[in-house]
């Protein structure tokens, strides 16, 4: 059965480990005639549960979209923005906390169908901090890419707004984290309002450049669109992931001619292609050496990159593409007192350089004082265990994951130059203890450390959502920036400049992890791990 599709990653279990492979499969957009663009801007009511209680919410939802198109011809949403209007009620469970700015991150489930086949695509956004007003509403925008569409099949392609779920990062006013660091709202259509949550339709004819046009597609305000099924989502669910191609076909493909689309499935309807996949199997982007030397059955390995935000300079830099090495444990079924059934599985793990526990050098370049173009070259050196605590709560349908990377980095100084002249900071400039975040469980994990937190969820029988380890995806967290020392020559010391310019509390870090190839078994997933056995996806960073 031929229809729309998104292109979410696959999952499946292995033994008592949780496994999943990926692979990335390119876009082959038909040669179609160029469309003119329908702009929507449309409000739509929307229930949120807070910490206080249920509360009305208004969502308004912005986005560019072809007129029309053709089969096989890529569809990409532009200029997406996602507004939620916070009510008087949400502002006061931030004030409680002594929040004075926060920064929010969305996930809006869209629904997508076509001639009676449906599926499901995940538009992520996120924002910079904004101030808490002392009452009354709050307006939080997010903006981000978002997967672009193909179908093969004629007909109306009927989007619709879903379930969103909106992660906050509130601060308290010196910049730190509030206790607790963060708040998830999961909200839904409103079941009672008129008309559902229709985006847009756009029709879908066959045809090529010359052919007749269709007809304009219809707004918002017309005809309503099949409305999702009401009820609250699970907070917290990041980006859909993208689902294997089979290695031995070109470009990613089934192998079955099917016209100009890639990894058709039966039966499945609407699917959605990664914005970022970088390309089929054996196309690996430039990458460090990430090899096992003496590899166990529990062995994996993946590439990591990201960015981390320095809240004085207001700026961030990419986390480098850098290799680490995991060593998966055993997973163990526990069943809690409240009677909650969970899969836990710790795993540890570290970066591997040249031999050394680091990520490669990389360069970040901020205005200092907010006028001198500075440029530093950095590394972050591993300085203690990692350590990758996955919790998968059992329930039917959904299985809910929650994973905690936790890693002592010390950021190390190689080099300076400000207005483009080099600065010698000697061979011993760094951080004075390693990167710290907030610690949920102190006690246990004590310290200073990085935390990360990657959320997901595995539907039965179906796709995964979010982050997994074994198949990767985004893991964020806060971090504060400790003081500089050693930094400098012949006693002169910059200790204080680069301390009054980078340390501070407050700076969000989004870090994309790969899919893992599982270099230590028999018969390793080739679709996931290069002839040496490395891994084969090369992840790109993420705001």
């Amino acid at each position: 059965m031929r229809g729309l599709r998104p292109f979410p990653r696959s999952f499946r279990a292995r033994g008592a480990a949780l496994a999943a492979f990926v692979a990335l499969a390119p876009l082959l957009p038909a040669a179609v005639a160029a469309a003119e663009t329908l702009k929507v801007d449309t409000a739509l009511p929307y229930v949120c549960v807070l910490p206080s209680g249920r509360q009305p919410v208004t969502v308004r939802i912005t986005a560019a979209f072809p007129e029309r198109a053709a089969t096989g011809e890529e569809i990409r949403p532009a200029d997406v923005t996602t507004t939620v209007e916070l009510p008087a009620a949400a502002v006061a469970d931030l004030t409680a906390l002594g929040a004075v700015t926060v920064r929010a991150e969305s996930r809006l489930t869209v629904g997508m169908v076509q001639n009676e086949r449906r599926a499901e695509a995940t538009w992520s956004g996120t924002a910079q901090p904004v101030g808490v007003p002392a009452e009354g509403p709050l307006a939080l925008t997010t903006t981000g890419d978002v997967p672009s569409l193909t179908t093969d099949t004629a007909g109306d392609l009927v989007l619709t707004a879903g379930n969103l779920a909106l992660d906050l990062a509130p601060s308290t006013a010196d910049g730190a984290a509030t206790t607790p660091p963060s708040l998830s709202l999961a909200c839904a259509p409103d079941p009672d309002a008129e008309g559902g949550t229709p985006l847009v339709t756009i029709p879908v004819a066959t045809g090529a450049p010359g052919t007749e046009p269709s007809p304009p597609p219809t707004s918002p305000t017309g005809p309503s669109s099949p409305a999702p099924s009401p009820g609250l989502p699970l907070p917290s669910l990041p980006p859909d992931r993208t689902s294997p191609a089979r290695p031995d076909a070109p470009n990613g493909t089934s192998g079955t001619p099917t016209g100009p689309r890639t990894d058709q499935r039966e039966d499945r309807g609407p699917r959605a292609a990664d914005a970022d996949a970088p390309g089929a199997p054996g196309a690996r982007p430039a990458a460090p050496p990430c090899v096992t030397e003496k590899p166990t059955p529990m062995s994996l390995s993946a590439y990591i990159t990201g960015y981390s935000n320095v809240r004085k300079l207001n700026g961030a830099n990419i986390i480098p593409v850098s290799c680490v090495l995991i060593e998966q444990g055993q997973a163990e079924f526990v069943v809690r007192p409240d009677g909650s059934m969970h899969l836990l599985t710790p795993s540890e793990g570290f970066l591997s350089y040249q031999g050394r526990k680091e990520t490669p050098p990389f360069k970040a370049t901020f205005l200092t004082f907010g006028f001198a173009p500075t440029t530093a070259t950095l590394v972050l050196e591993q300085t203690g265990p990692m350590t990758v605590d996955s919790d998968v709560l059992l329930v039917f349908p959904d299985n809910i994951s929650e994973t905690y990377v936790r890693v002592p980095l010390v950021l190390r100084v190689l080099g300076v130059e400000v207005n483009g002249t080099p600065l010698d900071v000697g061979p011993s400039c760094r951080t004075e203890k390693p990167l710290t975040s907030h610690e949920p469980d102190p006690a246990k994990y004590p310290g200073d450390h990085l935390v990360l937190l990657g959320k997901g969820r595995l539907i039965n029988g179906t796709d995964a959502v979010g982050y997994l380890l074994s198949s990767g995806g985004p893991l964020t967290g806060e971090v504060t920036i400790p003081a500089f020392k050693g930094c400098g020559t012949k006693g002169e010391s910059l200790d204080r400049l680069l301390t009054a310019s980078i340390s501070g509390p407050g700076n969000h870090v989004k870090q994309i992890q790969g899919q893992t190839c599982n270099v230590g078994v028999e018969e390793p997933t080739m679709e996931n791990c290069t002839e040496d056995l490395q891994p084969r996806q090369v992840p790109r960073p993420e705001r």
